[in-house]
């Protein structure tokens, strides 16, 4: 399997560069190092998001890039960028564990998961991409309120944990804490707009 770790931080590649990495990967499958940089982190916290469980998001984070290096000779290039795909996988994977301990914990006849939605189906498309985006947009933040927003959001500490780690009064991380947050909205609202 492939080994959990934090990439260094590099920006999206466009999608030439990111086309170019692919097949670079499927000629070698020794080159599928840098698509793992590359996207590590985003899907890292997609999962970590929804499982609120360290190992767990580790171990599903793992499963997905190694379920994307197998499965890489028979990937074929759309125009969708390769990070849609590796969203899907890790969907799948979630929506999996969800299934797996939903039997282990629950009988049949209780409320759906948390990982599917009403009609049944797993997580769409569009909402990945909307998480993607976000997570992008935390990446250009300033390095103390990016560090500021994953420890609260992905790794769920709280205000008084966060202050300690940074050496800052609690006051002065919910102000970064609400100037990244107003920063993001204003972003990801100017997208939609």
């Amino acid at each position: 399997m492939v080994a959990v770790r934090r990439p260094a931080q590099k920006p999206a590649p466009q999608s030439a560069d990111e086309r170019v990495l692919v097949e670079a990967a499927q000629a070698d499958p020794a080159k599928f190092g840098a698509l793992y940089e590359l996207h590590f982190q985003r899907i890292y916290y997609f999962i970590a998001r929804r499982v609120r469980d360290r190992a767990t998001a580790e171990d599903l984070t793992s499963e997905v890039f190694h379920k994307a290096l197998a499965n890489l000779p028979s990937y074929e290039w759309r125009g969708a960028p390769f990070g849609a795909w590796l969203f899907r996988i890790a969907a799948n994977a979630i929506a999996d564990q969800f299934k797996r301990t939903s039997r282990e914990q629950r009988g049949a006849n209780d409320p759906q998961s948390p990982g599917e939605q009403r009609d049944g189906s797993s997580f769409d498309l569009e909402a990945m991409d909307y998480h993607a985006r976000l997570f992008r947009l935390v990446e250009q933040l300033p390095g103390v309120q990016q560090r500021v927003i994953r420890e609260r959001f992905v790794e769920q500490r709280s205000i008084r944990e966060i202050a300690e780690r940074l050496n800052r009064t609690q006051g002065a991380v919910k102000q970064l804490q609400f100037r990244a947050l107003q920063t993001l909205r204003a972003q990801m609202e100017g997208a939609h707009a």
